[in-house]
């Protein structure tokens, strides 16, 4: 995931629920600059490393998941992946949105 300033991409936990926190910020920042917001986005895909992370964490990425994106749940996969590029990264996240002309 990337943002729009390099201090905020760089991956500052080792944990999922942090990890998956700061990936969807990053995501909405990103949209933020293009003028977006949340309900915007029409899909995304989380690629995950760690699946009995996940499973564990899954209370804790629903609070993120309503802190950040209140109640919109576009469409979304979840893909469980060997291993991520960006290391000790667990999860990555891939979004689609469509913003309407101005």
């Amino acid at each position: 995931s990337t943002s729009p300033s390099t201090d905020k991409c760089c991956l500052r936990a080792a944990a999922l629920a942090p990890q998956f926190d700061q990936a969807l910020a990053n995501v909405l920042a990103v949209l933020a600059v293009a003028g977006g917001a949340a309900s915007h986005i029409c899909r995304m895909t989380a690629y995950c490393s760690d699946r009995p992370a996940y499973l564990a964490a899954r209370p804790d990425l629903g609070a993120i998941w309503r802190h950040r994106m209140g109640r919109h749940y576009p469409a979304m996969s979840m893909i469980f992946v060997s291993d991520l590029l960006d290391r000790p990264a667990c999860i990555e996240l891939e979004a689609t949105a469509v913003l309407p002309f101005v």
